[in-house]
């Protein structure tokens, strides 16, 4: 690794506490995450005294009501808050962005009583969510989930096996879209199901080429009984929830992933100031140089982007095209910036002694996960040339 120190990113920020608040999250970042972050993927270990630590300090409900123990932030500071844990160490980031997804349904959508009841201990009592809508056979074709809840009495018994869930197995809480009725989005209902739920089960992680450390994991639930108090919205509403949340979770992935490509670059630039080729730092060649350009134009693109539709949804205006596209362009950024860093590091760039390699292997993940950039181009494309067939 470089010994420059990255610079911090010039930001565009609504207000002064918004400002501090964004020095507050570098410092803890650097001093808390970022140390301990190339060991710890290594190693493949979760990083929960970190997410206790953001949870205690505020940091892991920003974009929800101060009443039940959230930030008040808008996500036009939220998603700069996500980016700089993620510049730190990806793992973090992403996961803040998944436990504010799964807590989009009760927060969004919950009765005042539910949310009186389980908001504060989500948003500033040390839990940690997990979001549960794909499954072994429903990824992209979400509408064709199997899990099924059966309603017995006031409760309902959910069994299924839900797939690719951050937080699988180590969660405290499962936001949970279940069957409820017909086939398709229409018979879909969402639950609050509790981590330690009998029935409930994590199945090995999977072992994956990135992101070791955020354990993601097949979720069980073998006969699962929650109270009919834990239904989050209306019976059939479940799959209109879930497409909401993942309109705000793009977002998310777009900023973790400017997160992320910028400290591929500050890395990149870094090492091409101290390695020294043909008597001179191999900075001053131009080739690297249009490389190290390009790169830093993708990334200020793609965070113009996200911010862009950041404030759309705080002005309470429809931004899911945005959300779409700035998760489309920021994530592909992040795989090109990443592949164009190990590509100036050479030699060095594909070894785990530097944290390029490990910067590009966490890429590619965020291109996929909350809707793969396929998806994001027909979703762009309804928008803008309409559905299909008309």
């Amino acid at each position: 690794m470089s010994d420059r120190d990255p610079q911090p990113v010039e930001r565009q920020l609504p207000t002064e506490e918004a400002r501090d608040l964004l020095a507050l999250v570098r410092e803890l970042a650097q001093r808390e995450i970022a140390p301990r972050a190339a060991e710890e993927e290594d190693a493949g270990r979760f990083p929960r005294e970190v997410f206790t630590l953001l949870s205690e300090t505020g940091l892991l409900g920003l974009p929800y009501d101060a009443e039940y123990g959230g930030g008040d932030q808008p996500y036009e500071v939220y998603l700069q808050v996500l980016e700089e844990l993620a510049a730190a160490r990806l793992t973090v980031g992403l996961g803040v962005s998944v436990h504010t997804l799964a807590s989009y349904a009760l927060a969004a959508h919950g009765t005042k009583q539910q949310q009186v009841e389980h908001l504060p201990a989500m948003l500033g009592g040390g839990l940690l969510g997990a979001y549960c809508l794909s499954e072994p056979s429903s990824g992209s074709d979400a509408a064709s989930l199997r899990t099924r809840a059966v309603r017995e009495g006031d409760d309902w018994v959910i069994t299924g096996t839900k797939a690719w869930i951050t937080h699988g197995g180590i969660a405290d809480f499962y936001t949970v879209m279940a069957r409820t009725g017909e086939d398709g989005p229409r018979g879909i209902t969402a639950f609050l199901v509790p981590g330690d739920a009998e029935g409930l089960s994590g199945a090995v992680p999977e072992r994956k080429m990135g992101m070791r450390g955020s354990p993601t994991a097949q979720v069980h639930l073998d006969g699962v009984r929650v109270p009919d108090s834990r239904r989050l919205g209306e019976e059939g509403q479940g799959f209109a929830i879930a497409l909401s949340a993942l309109d705000s979770g793009r977002l998310g992935i777009a900023a973790c992933a400017i997160g992320l490509a910028q400290a591929a670059l500050d890395e990149a630039v870094g090492y091409a100031a101290q390695r020294r080729q043909f008597g001179r730092p191999i900075g001053d060649f131009q080739g690297l140089r249009f490389m190290i350009a390009d790169m830093a134009t993708q990334i200020e693109a793609g965070r113009a982007l996200y911010l862009a539709a950041a404030r759309l949804r705080d002005a309470g205006r429809p931004f899911a095209k945005q959300a779409a596209m700035a998760k489309l362009h920021c994530t592909d950024t992040a795989m090109k910036v990443t592949t164009d860093a190990v590509q100036i590091l050479g030699g060095y760039g594909y070894t785990a002694d530097f944290p390029a390699e490990r910067y590009m292997r966490e890429a590619k993940v965020l291109q996929i996960v909350e809707g793969t950039n396929q998806i994001q181009r027909m979703v762009i494309a309804r928008h803008v040339a309409g559905p299909e067939g008309r």
